[in-house]
């Protein structure tokens, strides 16, 4: 055998090979995108519901209505995570299946911890090359178990109901894991928001100070654009339009932090019978009305190891107060929550506040206090 033949061998074994390889590769693609549509769902716009249920119990049921998304059928559910998890569900791939060394590990941990997933869909009983859909129906079309994370913290463990295979899975740009998106806690997934109205539907507001009653206040419209604002006690106040007008249009979104269902029962009961420090109470034209009763945050005092002194002083109880946080009290579904008070501030203002003669401090720097900073 001549060289020229030779080479000519070897060049047609590396061919084969290379092919060989981008054949196996190609099937192997192939069959991850096939089992992909196990998890997948392409077609978001259909999902009409959405189940979960972990291991400790938590169960919900996230549904698709006219008015919006809603949770357990009692709740409004928060839009932006729905969105989000629509797009986990249409845009999550397989990044690769488990060895078959590993997989009776991985399902032996999901057997105790994981979070099963339901997806249900309008779907058509007929459907002919894709272009004509007849008889559509609601359908349960994925249910799939979550489970944890890899070591890298870039996947995410999942198997497929009734299957002995599993995959992980992730987001493609996505750097991290999707587990904690699949949450069974229902209250992972209600709304935060407590007003939610327009300037020109608010009847009137009302809003009592409890250390300072003289500064509460109530306004009403009395047209377009037209209010009339009065104390209390009936002292009506000669008011700034501007801040009032700023004041009405404020209420358009206005959320609360967190529930607060960890606060045990004594220590709630403790709370909202405390004396209060705001409630305000807002009517709508259709004689609909929402109230948020604030009351003070304590920071812990053991925490911060104040000193014997400290707890005797009269001034204490002011100096344990949460510059940033305060507890509420909704009047929708007697909710108790935390609220932020750089959010609330703006809203709780007092009567003198939007008075024509108020004027706001502002703290004056002297050039004899500020800090020497030598040039270097």
């Amino acid at each position: 055998m001549n060289k020229k033949n030779t080479v000519l061998i070897v060049i047609i074994a590396v061919l084969v090979i290379i092919a060989a390889i981008l054949i196996g590769n190609n099937r192997y693609l192939s069959t991850l995108r096939g089992e992909a549509a196990d998890f997948t769902v392409y077609d978001t716009a259909s999902v009409t519901k959405l189940f979960f249920a972990d291991k400790s119990g938590n169960k919900v049921l996230l549904q698709r209505t006219p008015e919006g998304w809603n949770v357990n059928n009692e709740f409004k559910a928060n839009q932006s995570l729905v969105n989000d998890m629509l797009y986990t569900l249409n845009r999550m791939r397989i990044k690769m299946p488990v060895s078959i060394k590993k997989s009776d590990n991985i399902v032996t941990q999901m057997s105790s911890t994981n979070t099963k997933v339901e997806v249900f869909q309008m779907l058509p009983r007929i459907n002919l090359f894709n272009k004509i859909k007849l008889f559509y129906h609601e359908k349960r079309s994925k249910v799939f178990y979550i489970g944890g994370v890899t070591q890298d913290n870039n996947g995410t463990y999942i198997l497929k109901e009734g299957g002995d295979k599993v995959y992980v899975v992730h987001l493609h740009g996505f750097r991290g894991f999707i587990s904690s998106r699949f949450t069974a806690n229902p209250t992972d997934w209600r709304e935060h928001i407590i007003f939610n109205e327009n300037m020109g539907d608010i009847a009137s507001l009302k809003l009592e100070l409890n250390d300072d009653p003289d500064n509460g206040f109530i306004i009403n419209e009395n047209g377009r654009y037209q209010f009339s604002m009065n104390r209390l006690n009936g002292q009506p106040v000669e008011f700034d339009t501007l801040r009032v007008l700023n004041l009405m249009s404020s209420f358009k979104d206005v959320r609360f932090e967190s529930f607060l269902y960890d606060v045990d029962a004594s220590r709630r009961d403790s709370i909202i019978n405390s004396p209060f420090q705001e409630r305000l109470t807002l009517t709508t034209k259709d004689g609909k009305s929402k109230s948020v009763t604030t009351y003070r945050m304590r920071i812990n005092a053991d925490l911060f190891e104040y000193s014997e002194e400290d707890l005797n002083n009269p001034d204490f109880d002011k100096m344990i107060n949460s510059p940033d946080h305060q507890y509420a009290l909704l009047s929708e579904n007697n909710e108790f929550v935390l609220i932020q008070k750089f959010v609330f501030g703006k809203l709780l203002k007092p009567a003198d506040y939007y008075s024509k003669d108020y004027h706001e401090e502002i703290p004056q720097v002297y050039f004899k206090e500020l800090e020497t900073v030598e040039s270097r």
